[in-house]
């Protein structure tokens, strides 16, 4: 497993892709990802927010790559809901995906996640309590023309060993049908994570204090300190009550053309 180098656009032409990217991947983006209107989603942005702050060069950089592992199912069931009736604190999963080379937004992006439930089980397999037949918390989306998707999952939990994290994949060149994305080439591997702040307050909710597995910090997990934390999400909490739900984007730059 290799950590990527970033890379970053230069030049003039870059100069100018990213004033352009810096536009989109602020409020234009999470306007569209909403269905909003930009000049709505300028206003509801104060210029000290997170997203306001995200310069360029915060997006159009080449994320690392990270292990599958173990639990990779090659479904590729196209679905935005994933939960499938598992409990947990409600996560909206907002992604946006951005060319590397040009540091334009890339649609028709499939962006295919996995992970575990709160008690650190992953569907599709018999270790920790699963069946084989299970699904849940699996899915793909295709981002839109402004290179977002999104999905509707609960906050994960965690199991011995790793920090919390979501695994994720891009597929480009691919097709949808009856349901199922088909064809094309896995253009990134990669892992998301979680401000510790938020694990903390999560871990002491139900389901998840249920969980008996000892929790490892993002700091002490070897596959997170190689490259993790350029994918640390981003949290906005719904409201005063943690266990109404939260949202989590973060920006992933890739190479279409790379064949992992």
């Amino acid at each position: 497993m290799t950590d990527t180098p970033h890379h970053t656009c230069v030049g003039q032409a870059g100069a100018t892709r990213r004033s352009v990217i810096a536009a989109l991947g602020g409020a234009a983006l999470g306007a569209a990802a909403l269905g909003f209107p930009a000049s709505q989603a300028t206003a509801a942005e104060p210029a000290g927010s997170p997203r306001a702050a995200a310069g360029p060069d915060a997006v159009c950089v080449l994320t690392p790559e990270q292990t599958e592992g173990p639990y990779y199912l090659d479904l590729e069931t196209v679905r935005k809901n994933i939960t499938e009736g598992r409990t947990g604190v409600p996560l909206t999963l907002r992604v946006t995906v951005v060319d590397i080379a040009t540091c334009f937004p890339l649609p028709n992006t499939a962006v295919d996640i996995w992970h575990c439930d709160a008690l650190g089980i992953y569907s599709g397999y018999v270790a920790g309590g699963s069946t084989p037949d299970t699904t849940f918390l699996r899915g793909v989306q295709l981002t839109d023309s402004t290179g977002v998707t999104e999905f509707t999952t609960i906050y994960p939990g965690w199991y011995v060993g790793r920090a919390l994290h979501i695994h994720v994949k891009t597929h480009t060149g691919g097709t949808v049908s009856n349901g199922t994305y088909h064809g094309g080439h896995v253009s990134h591997t990669g892992q998301l994570y979680f401000p510790e702040s938020y694990n903390t307050r999560i871990a002491s909710l139900s389901p998840y204090r249920s969980n008996t597995a000892t929790r490892t910090l993002n700091a002490r997990d070897g596959i997170y300190r190689n490259g993790g934390s350029s994918t640390v999400l981003s949290i906005t909490q719904a409201g005063s009550d943690l266990g109404k739900g939260v949202t989590g984007t973060v920006t992933l730059g890739i190479d279409p053309a790379a064949t992992l």
